[in-house]
């Protein structure tokens, strides 16, 4: 048996850290998605407030699952 996989991208943010924002973006994903294998991050940005403080960071991710 064959099988087919497709990778979509998704972003993700967490006030707390990149590990953060990459578990809620994975979770996120998975209440509608059946079948996923993994995923990477494809880039990280941080959200700064006016005096440059790190106020959130945002993770693109490319999520990777098995189609049926």
């Amino acid at each position: 048996m064959n099988r087919v996989a497709k990778v979509i991208e998704i972003i993700s943010e967490s006030p707390d850290s990149v590990e953060d924002a990459v578990q809620q973006g994975i979770e996120r994903a998975a209440k509608t998605l059946d079948g996923i294998k993994g995923a990477w991050i494809s880039e990280t940005k941080v959200v700064t407030d006016p005096d440059g403080r790190i106020i959130a960071w945002r993770v693109c991710l490319r999520v990777s699952f098995i189609l049926d």
